[in-house]
Formats: structure tokens, C-alpha cells, sequence
């Protein structure tokens, strides 16, 4: 890192480190959505409707499904304090585990021993026309990816900065472009950093070295057998991250490395315009049936599967890129996080201090731009991290120059000090630096990340995934159990789940026009148009 690059790091430190501007690192926002299978207590994939009880999984904000029926997706309000919404991601578990009949979720990343494809329930969001397109596109994921890989669960983070921290820099910086503009980009850059140093997040948090040996589905593969129902790779973190897991070839090159929001949304919109031959070959319909939105690269611009996403809060019916486009980027969205399967919510506060710590070294940091060569040196550092990042002497290619994992991340670590004892000075505890110090000794001792501790106890069930997972999520469905949510947090979601019933029946009976004039008008609003619109309109 040249003295220009340490120099913004510690500008922008120096700047906000005063009782004026310190309170405004409070002011952003974080949140979790949490996934996670249903399964009954002998760890077999329920393949039950979504339960009633917990309400619409079309219009209830907090408890919905992902891709299948079986897939619940927790999602917590956006709160100031990471603390706050792991106190509401609890509270969401155990309100769901009253709504439960005889059934518990799944606490791993990798799935439960899955039953036949064919057997796999697709989620439904009933007959409105914005719940059937939510369900066509995931028919589409079915024919395009399988539905095996749509089971995989993970932990998505989603954080922003207070837009009058962003203000606060622009005018240090004598930066002239309109806030929204300056505030987008400025995530954008954050977004390359992180592309930069994700792969230290894999090494930390990944928690999925092996999986069940019929997950494959017979595919080939280049793990090593375990036991007769496991396969693995014994210096992995996060088969999850890896190719193996939730990633899809055609995607490759899709969205090369961008250095501003509209070459991303370029890329996207591209995309989901692009003819795709081989998914042409898979029917958009079958007789009246919509099998697929269409048989574009993406049939929507969330089917390209990336580590990071810019987001904005998006409208009914809207696009994503339509938000980016219109209203720039609001927050980001961090979707490489494993599982924990030690934790009972997925993830804990200590992984959470850190990650906050991390992403904002990843936005006060310098951030050059970027280029292919560069883009391709990150995706093999991310990609040997997640198959051998336990690996003793790993090297990584930092600049086209060879360096070790341990040593890189060493000096990560360090660069990050100053920022986590500046967030401890604003929130009055060392929360920050002591995560920083349980960080530094993973990467002192590779026997003490989790995917090794994964390791160690799938071997005391024998070598099996399946044991282990199962004796996991048993362990934690019992303790959701014991402490049912009081009649304040009852009540709470009761009103949630009636209310969402109530609006998707609206949504129902109020619509007009069919569902093929729908799609048609949906398949019609092509993001670049959206994209050209909305730059031409800021012009």
C-alpha cells in the first residue's frame, strides 16, 4: 500500500475522530437475513407449505421463504446497532419455532440429505401476479441450476453509512457531484475493496468443509471421501463459496470488475437481455404454464450471484437497477457468510463487530480502480481461499506478487486497529478490538477458524456431515424452545402475520389484467432502457 493510500485511510480517520462527527458512525444502518431449512427432527427436508401461522411469505417483512418452501429467509429491521438486530433475528427464531409442528431448521450452510428433485417444493406466494412471477422465476432457477443448489443457505449482512458521513467527506475532499452521486460511488468503492480482501472473510467465517455426499447429484467433483455419506476437502472453508456450491458458470465474465455504478448496471442490464440458446431450449412455457420469465443469461438482475451488492430499497414491483438507477445506491448487501453452525442465529456479535470493523476499513480505505487483470487476481484469491485457505504456506497473488495468506492477512488486520478502536471510542466498549484479537488468532492458529472446528466435530459423529449437522440443529431447536417469546413479542408477530395475510388477499382481489399482460409489460422494461432513462434525466 503506497503513503497516498494509508494517507485517505487516515484522513478520513482524523476527520471523523471528534466528538462533532464520531456520533455519525452510530447513524448508519445494519441488518441480517438469515436462511435456513426446515427439516423435520430427524434432519429429513420437510416438504410441508410454508407454516400458516407465520404468515404471507409474499408481504410479511420479517419471516418469508427463499427459494423453496422448505427455505425460510429471517429477515431483521435495519437497526444502529448490530446488537439490536441479532436481539430481533432471536426473537424471529423463537416466535417461528411456536408456529412449528414437529419439524426444526437446519443449522448449516450445506444442506440436509435432500430428497428426489422432482420432490423439492418451489415456493409459492399464491395467485397474486407479483407472487407468481416470484414463483415462475424460481421455476426457472429449478430447470436452469437444479433445485438441489437452491437449498443452500447463508447469512447475507447488509450495512450502510449515514448519508451525512458521506456528505461530511465529499466537502473535506472538494467534491462537487451531487450527494446521491457521490455517495453511490463511494460504496462502489468500497465494493472493490472488498473484492480486494474477501477472501480474509472466507479463511475467518467459513464454516463449510464438507457436505452430504448426495448433494452432488452424481456431478463430478474433486473432493475427497470422508465416510460412506461425506465428502470434504480437508484445508477448505467454505465449500458453499466455492464452485461446487452456489455459483453457475454461464454467469463467468457476466459482470466484469466496474468502476462506477452505471458500468455495473450496464453489465446487469446486458444480462438480462442477452438470449441464453440453451435456456431457449428449456421452454419459457409449457401449455399455459410460465416455466421461466425468459430464456435470458438472467431472467431478473437478483440471478446473478455475487459476493456484494449495491442495493437500494426497492418499490413494489420495481426493478433493482430501476431503484440504483432513480435513487442511486443506499445500502450494501454482503452475501458470502456461511452459516455458524456453533451459533444458534447462524452468526454471532464478535463475527459481527468485525464485519462492521472490515467494511468500514473497506469504504474510508483508498480504492483505486480497477481492471480484468486485477478482477481475475481477486476471483483466484477468493477461490483458493474457499478449497485451501487451512493450507500451511498458501500464497495469494497481491499486485501480481506472490504473498502469503497469513502474511497478508497480518497486515489487513493491523491496518484495521485504528479503525476498530475508533468505532470502540464512539460506542464506549472494546467489542471491536477484541473481535480484531479473536480475528488475528485465526490466522495465528488455522486450527481455530470454523471450518477446522467443523472438521474436528464431523469426526466425532463418526465422519458424518449428516450426524453432526443434525445433532447441531437438535441442539438449538431445543433451546428455541425453552425460551418462547412473551406476550409483547407474541402479540408482535401475531399482528405481523395477520396483516400480511390480510394484504396479499388484497393484492389478490384488487389486481387487474391477467398474468400473461403482466409478465409480457415485466419482460418489456429492459434495465438498459431503465439505465438510459434515468442517466438522461440526471443530465
Amino acid at each position: 500500500m503506497t503513503s497516498s493510500h494509508r494517507n485517505l485511510l487516515q484522513q478520513r480517520l482524523t476527520l471523523i475522530d471528534n466528538p462533532q462527527h464520531r456520533p455519525l458512525l452510530q447513524q448508519g444502518l445494519r441488518g441480517i437475513e438469515r436462511e435456513t431449512l426446515r427439516v423435520d427432527m430427524q434432519g429429513k427436508l420437510k416438504l410441508t407449505p410454508h407454516p400458516a401461522g407465520l404468515g404471507s411469505a409474499l408481504t410479511n417483512p420479517q419471516i418469508t421463504t427463499d427459494y423453496s418452501e422448505s427455505l425460510l429467509e429471517f429477515i431483521t429491521p435495519a437497526e444502529q446497532d448490530i446488537a439490536i438486530a441479532l436481539a430481533k433475528l432471536d426473537s424471529i427464531h423463537r416466535y417461528s419455532y411456536t408456529k412449528f409442528n414437529g419439524e426444526m431448521l437446519w443449522n448449516n450452510s450445506m444442506p440436509c440429505k435432500l430428497p428426489p428433485e422432482q420432490d423439492i417444493p418451489i415456493a409459492w406466494y399464491g395467485h397474486s401476479h407479483i407472487g407468481m412471477i416470484k414463483h415462475v422465476y424460481r421455476r426457472g432457477l429449478a430447470l436452469r441450476y437444479g433445485k438441489s443448489m437452491q437449498c443452500i443457505a447463508g447469512i447475507h449482512y447488509n450495512y450502510s453509512l449515514s448519508e451525512d458521513l458521506w456528505k461530511l467527506f465529499a466537502n473535506a475532499e472538494n467534491d462537487h457531484s451531487r450527494p446521491q452521486d457521490y455517495q453511490s460511488e463511494s460504496y462502489i468503492a468500497l465494493i472493490r475493496n472488498f473484492h480486494r480482501y474477501s477472501w480474509l472473510l472466507m479463511y475467518l467465517f467459513g464454516a463449510s468443509p464438507a457436505l452430504a455426499k448426495d448433494f452432488l447429484r452424481n456431478r463430478q467433483h474433486n473432493l475427497e471421501t470422508l465416510s460412506d455419506d461425506t465428502l470434504y476437502l480437508p484445508y477448505a472453508t467454505s465449500l458453499r463459496m466455492s464452485d461446487l456450491g452456489y455459483q453457475n458458470n454461464v454467469q463467468d465474465g457476466l459482470v466484469p470488475p466496474y468502476n462506477t455504478l452505471m458500468e455495473y448496471m450496464r453489465s446487469l442490464s446486458l444480462a438480462v437481455r442477452k438470449p441464453h440458446p440453451p435456456y431457449a431450449k428449456l421452454g419459457i412455457k409449457q401449455g399455459d404454464e410460465w416455466m421461466q420469465i425468459n430464456s435470458n443469461v438472467l431472467q431478473i438482475e437478483n440471478e446473478f450471484y455475487a459476493t456484494i451488492r449495491p442495493k437500494r430499497v426497492i418499490k413494489s414491483g420495481e426493478r433493482p437497477v430501476e431503484a440504483l438507477c432513480a435513487r442511486g445506491v443506499q445500502y450494501i448487501e454482503v452475501r458470502c457468510m456461511d452459516v455458524n453452525p456453533f451459533e444458534p442465529l447462524g452468526i454471532d456479535l464478535k463475527s459481527s463487530r468485525f464485519l462492521d470493523t472490515f467494511l468500514l476499513f473497506c469504504a474510508f480505505n483508498s480504492s483505486p480502480l480497477t481492471n480484468q487483470i486485477e478482477g481475475d487476481e481477486n476471483l483466484s484469491n477468493f477461490a483458493l481461499t474457499v478449497k485451501y485457505g487451512r493450507q500451511p504456506g498458501l500464497m495469494l497473488q497481491q499486485n501480481g506478487q506472490a504473498i502469503s495468506l497469513q502474511a497478508w492477512g497480518k497486515n489487513l488486520l493491523d491496518q484495521m486497529q485504528a479503525v476498530a478502536e475508533l468505532l470502540d471510542r464512539q460506542h464506549g466498549f472494546n467489542e471491536h478490538q477484541e473481535s480484531l484479537a479473536v480475528q488475528a488468532q485465526k490466522l495465528a492458529d488455522p486450527d481455530s477458524t470454523p471450518s477446522a472446528q467443523v472438521l474436528a466435530a464431523i469426526k466425532s459423529y463418526g465422519n458424518s456431515f449428516e450426524q453432526f449437522a443434525l445433532a447441531q440443529s437438535q441442539q438449538f431447536a431445543e433451546e428455541f424452545r425453552s425460551k418462547t417469546p412473551n406476550p409483547t413479542e407474541l402479540a408482535y408477530f401475531d399482528q405481523l402475520a395477520a396483516e400480511s395475510i390480510a394484504e396479499q388477499v388484497a393484492m389478490e382481489k384488487n389486481q387487474t389484467g391477467s398474468f400473461d399482460e403482466f409478465i409480457e409489460d415485466y419482460r418489456s422494461r429492459t434495465s438498459s432502457q431503465l439505465c438510459c432513462e434515468a442517466a438522461s434525466a440526471s443530465e
